[in-house]
This record gives structure tokens, sequence and C-alpha cells, in this order.
């Protein structure tokens, strides 16, 4: 059997030699004046009318999002402790460092005070550089500081700016990618308006503005869109080298910006492997992009005070090769994504479990399964649809590429046969087909995903429905394959599935920017006002790291725990801090509570009286179990759980019962929150 590599010189050979008559052929169209100058004005006319449409969209589509953020908030009028609260959970603890570094009286004072951090985590000194991705917000705040525009631009609007302009790049990318695929422009329109369309699918840029994966996606649909020109044959060798130029920096930057960079890098270098492996992809491209991503991750990794967490990661492991990854993750100890592994080994039904971080993840909605519903909606604007008739064919195709590149046959005829593309994959369409096919598997597995998932959809549905190739195959099955019939499907389809879009969501879309909504949280509002006025500047705050995100970045109080849950000390502290929560006495959670010098804990009615998940996923439920005592309410326990010894903590102290007093005094309270002072030891 011939080999992959034996394969491969063969092909290189017959390539070089019939490299003269190809170059003959490119010099006797040269002489043609007429055709090769009419074909080069056309193609000039096209790159310029498709390259400002491109431009145009994505500029429309930043400013219908940042509407719509604008209208459902009504942002402009709103006080600014309301704005800062609008920036909810981990939200707010992203903005707060971009806040921490403005109010530093000089920008040295403002890296200091990121490198030796104490407030984000009482008792302790973190380097946050290290511990997050927070890069994005120290370069918007130098720009900031630096830039003349403090007069006519306020801060937090330079910020959503920003991500709202990213997002304008994040869809000039899409289309881009979707047009190097098909040939055609239009299909990047239809790309640009499905993403559009189906908005809650594609984003949810408008209300969790800061979060990293708004940050990390538009330079993750840059290097996309980068290695799909890259993978294109007969490169000129400056423009591979301005390429692989884009592809760096923007790997670089997606590695930089999002914590989960390493999971969704290694999903890609599977991608290179098995395309590597199937002989679709050139061996040299495909080793420029391991290198790539290598070097992104450990220059971040460098930027980031050699993080563990990225030097003991799975690509690093996969590229590095499975023994390296070994002596790696002894000799660093990882623990900081253990939660993770414990995570999906339970998700996957590989045993139950009763860890208080793996069920927490299981029971959020955002880790759960994807929704059955997503594909109806897909569905309505015939997204899904078109997905899955392209999605079908290149499956196909693949598999027939596959096999004849693994097969035996060595003679010149069936190698000839290959090279004349009766069926042929270019290998920039087999790499956004594996793409989509495993990041298709992610999303359904885990909801939050999905949005690197359904943007690419749109891109390669449209890629598909204006694809020669395609409709070619397509029209040859049923022997109705002509020229000029490809040339009406290719156009014809995408141009009909455009104007039922805008005839179907046109009206809808200019409802929802003519809506006008306005933020309301008055218990929260009055919380955040209380701790400024009536709490030290030193004061150290307890309660849910929802709630506590906030806190930081209204108040500028100390922590006890925050969202960002990539370290293992960090959801230790969470977990007992949550024991406020749990079954315990009181002098128990006095105790636990003054470990990490706690001042102040807020208590809150919508996490002790929780309603809004099932009986086993509600926070009192997990702490419950982790705890090994009975849950409340009707229904099922585990025969090994025990009744508490005490009542729920939450709910007793509010009864201001002797043992309750002696350790908490109340300072604060409204319909939603109660926060109460910890006695000092003495």
């Amino acid at each position: 059997m011939m080999s992959i590599r034996q394969r491969r010189e063969i092909r290189a050979t017959e390539v070089s030699e019939d490299f003269p008559a190809q170059e003959e052929n490119v010099k006797l169209e040269n002489k043609l004046p007429s055709g090769c100058t009419s074909r080069r004005l056309w193609k000039i006319l096209s790159l310029t009318i498709g390259g400002t449409i491109a431009l145009c969209i994505g500029l429309l589509t930043s400013v219908y999002l940042a509407t719509l953020h604008e209208n459902d908030l009504w942002f402009s009028n709103i006080k600014e402790v309301e704005r800062e609260i609008s920036f909810r959970t981990e939200c707010g603890l992203y903005y707060s460092y971009y806040k921490q570094m403005l109010q530093a009286p000089t920008l040295v004072q403002g890296f200091h005070g990121l490198i030796y951090d104490n407030k984000t985590e009482s008792m302790k000194t973190i380097n946050l550089l290290q511990r997050m991705n927070i890069y994005q917000e120290v370069f918007l705040s130098i720009l900031y500081r630096v830039l003349p525009i403090q007069k006519y631009l306020e801060p937090v609007y330079f910020y959503i700016y920003t991500l709202f302009g990213l997002q304008a790049i994040y869809v000039t990318a899409l289309y881009i990618t979707s047009w190097l695929l098909s040939g055609t422009w239009l299909s990047g329109l239809l790309a640009a308006f499905w993403y559009v369309t189906n908005r809650i699918d594609t984003t949810r840029v408008e209300f969790t503005i800061p979060l990293r994966e708004n940050w990390a996606l538009p330079f993750f649909a840059i290097q996309i869109a980068a290695i799909t020109y890259f993978l294109r044959p007969n490169l000129q060798r400056l423009s591979e080298r301005l390429t692989l130029l884009a592809i760096f920096i923007s790997t670089f930057l997606f590695s930089l910006t999002w914590q989960f960079n390493q999971f969704m890098m290694l999903m890609q270098a599977l991608v290179l492997f098995t395309l590597d492996s199937l002989d679709m992809l050139p061996a040299v491209k495909a080793t420029w992009l391991y290198g790539i991503q290598i070097t992104s991750l450990l220059l971040v990794c460098i930027l980031q005070f050699f993080n563990s967490m990225i030097l003991g990661s799975l690509l690093i492991s996969f590229n590095l090769s499975v023994f390296i990854a070994r002596k790696l993750q002894k000799i660093l100890n990882l623990k900081s994504d253990e939660h993770i592994f414990k995570f999906l080994k339970a998700k996957f039904g590989l045993g139950a479990t009763r860890d208080f971080d793996a069920n927490l993840y299981l029971c959020e909605e955002a880790f759960g399964l994807l929704p059955f519903n997503t594909f109806g909606r897909l569905s309505d604007t015939l997204l899904f649809y078109a997905y899955v008739f392209v999605l079908s064919i290149t499956v196909t195709v693949a598999f027939v590429v596959a096999f004849h590149n693994l097969s035996d046959s060595t003679s010149q005829q069936s190698v000839g046969k290959m090279e004349k593309g009766t069926v042929n994959l270019k290998p920039e369409t087999a790499y956004n087909l594996i793409h989509t096919i495993l990041f298709g598997f992610l999303a359904l597995s885990t909801m939050r995903m999905k949005y690197l998932w359904t943007s690419h959809m749109c891109v390669f549905a449209s890629f598909g429905l204006c694809s020669p190739e395609i409709w070619e195959l397509l029209l040859k099955s049923v022997h109705l394959y002509n020229p000029k019939r490809i040339c009406i499907m290719r156009y014809s389809v995408p141009i009909l599935i455009l104007l039922y879009l805008c005839y179907k969501f046109w009206p809808g879309m200019m409802d929802e920017l003519s809506e006008l909504r306005e933020f309301y949280d008055p218990d929260t509002v009055e919380l955040m006002n209380w701790i400024n006025s009536n709490t030290p500047r030193k004061a150290v705050f307890a309660g849910s790291m929802q709630l506590l995100a906030g806190v930081k970045l209204c108040t500028g109080r100390t922590l006890t725990n925050h969202p960002h849950y990539e370290d293992s000390s960090l959801r230790e502290r969470t977990r007992a801090v949550y024991q406020i929560y749990a079954k315990r006495a009181p002098e128990e959670v006095h105790a636990l509570l003054r470990s990490f010098g706690t001042d102040y804990v807020i208590l809150e009615d919508s996490i002790c009286y929780e309603r809004r998940h099932h009986r086993g996923c509600r926070l009192r439920d997990l702490l419950d179990i982790a705890n090994g005592h009975m849950m409340d309410g009707p229904g099922e326990n585990d025969p090994d759980l025990k009744p508490a010894d005490h009542p729920r903590f939450c709910e007793e102290i509010k009864r201001n019962l002797p043992p309750y007093v002696a350790h908490f005094t109340r300072v604060f309270q409204n319909k939603t929150f109660h926060v109460y002072k910890l006695t000092r030891n003495k």
C-alpha cells in the first residue's frame, strides 16, 4: 500500500512537472488583450463592491446591537451606579479593573495595583494579570488616558463602543470567510444576514458586554478567515507571509482575551490533525499552523506570568506529545481546571458525583445540552435547512476523497483522475467542514458554546448555497448538469433567501429598534449606595459570587470570593462562604467567614428561597448534598443522606435568636438583601 507521504511526493512531482505548462498558459492569457482586461476589471469591480458591502454591513450590525443595548436599558439616561450594576456577574468584575486602572494616579501605580491586588480576594495578594484575561481592560484604559477624548466621551462609552466595534469586525470576518469559500460576495452577504436574523443564537453581546467571549470571538473569526485563505493553493510568497502574520496576530489576541482559548484551539488542532492524516491538507501548511498555535499560547503564558493552566493545557499536550504533557502536569501539580474534567465526567454519565463545583456547572442552563427549540428558531430563518443540505453534500464528498486518499491504488490514472477534480474537496473547504462538525458537537453538549457553532453555521450554509462545486455535483447526480444552470442556482437561491429574510424579519427588527425600556433595580442600587456611605473603604464583604462582582465594581470594597472560578483555592473559598445558605450552626458560619477576614455578609432572599431551579439543583440543595444532609421539600433523598443538626442559616438568622445575635448584627435590609456585620473574635 502506498503511504500518504509517497502519494504527496508523486503529486508534488506532477505539479512541478506541469508547472512550466501552467506558466506558458499564464503568459498566453496575458497576451489576450480584451478578455484578460475585462476579466481583471470585473474582478476589481467585484472586490470593490463586495468589500464596501462587507464594511457597511459590519458597521450596521454594530450600530444595531448598540441601539438595542441603549433602548433596553436607556443607558444614556440612568445613573452611573445603575450602569455599573447592569454589568452582571463576572462582567462587572472585569469592568472593575478597567475602572481601577483609570482611577489610578499613574499607569505605573495602576499596573502595580493589578499585579499586587489584595482587594479581589481578602487576606490574599494575587496577580490579576496572571490569574485573569484582563489585558484588554488594561489596553483600553491606557488608550483612554492617552487619547484626547476625555472631554467628549465617558469611560463607560469608550469601553462599550469598543466591544460593539469588535462586532463589526466579527461580522466582516464571517462575511469574508464565506466569500473566500464560495467565490462570490453574495455568499458573505447572506452569512451576515443570517447572523443578524439569528441574533438570539449567534451573540449575546448586547446584554453581557464585558464577557470574555465577546472580546475573543471576533479575533477567532479573523483567524478562521485567514486560515481559509492560507489553505488556498498556489499563493504567492508575499501573500502567504502576510496571511501567516494575520493568523499569528489573531490567534495571539484570541488566546490573550479568553481563558477557554486552549480548549477551542485544541479542537482546531484536532481538525488540522484529521485533515493532515487524511491527506486533505498540505503537510507544510499544517506544520505552520501547529507552530503558530504553540507560539501564541506560550507568548500568552509569558504575559500571564507563566500561568500553570496554560503550560499544562491539553493543547500543549497534544501538540508537543503526550509524554511531555504528562511530565509537565506532574511537575506543575495542576488543579486550576480539574473542576472542568469533573463536570465533563458527570455530564456524560461516567459516574455520579456529589462534588459541589461539578454540580454547580451541571445545574446551570448554560452548561446543559443545547435546547431543542434552538433548531426551531434557526429553521425559521431557513439557516438550519440550508446548513443540513450543505453539510450532507460536503460530508459525502469528504468521505469519497478520504477513501481515495487512503486507498491502495497507485496507478497514474487514478491519481490523475483525482487531480482533475472528478470528486474533489478543497483544503479550505475541508478545514471549515471538520471545524463546523467538531464545534457542532461541542455546542450540542454545552449550550454556552453554541455561539462558536451558530456563527460558523451562517458561514458554512451560505458558502454551500453559492458554491459552484456543490451545485455542479448536485446537478450531475440528477443528470441536469449545465454551466448556465449552475450560475442560475448559485445566485438565485441566495437572492431568494435574502428577500425572504428581509420580508419576514425587517418589520420585527424595526419594532425592536423603536421599543424603549429602562433599567430598574432599585434594591441593588440602594444596597450599593448604602455600602458606599456606611462602611469603611477597607471593609471585607462576603456573599454570592455574582453579587460581589457588583460590589467590587460599584464600591471598590474587598471581596472574599468572586465569579472568576478558574482557581482551586478560590473554589474552596466559595464553598466555605456559601455555607451561609446551608444548614450550619451560627458559630461555624462565623468562624468560616472570619477566617477570610469578613466584616459584612450579604444574604439574598432569591438564593435562600430559590425557585428558579428544580429540586436538586437549587444552591441550597447542592450544599446539602455536598455536606451529606437531606434536601428540603417533598421528593427522594439518597439513603446515606442524613438530617442536619441545625436549621438553614439564611432562614434562621432572620429570627434574631441569641446564638445568631451573638455573632451577627443586622445593619441593612430591603426587599431583596439583608446585610449583617460580624462581631470580632474575643
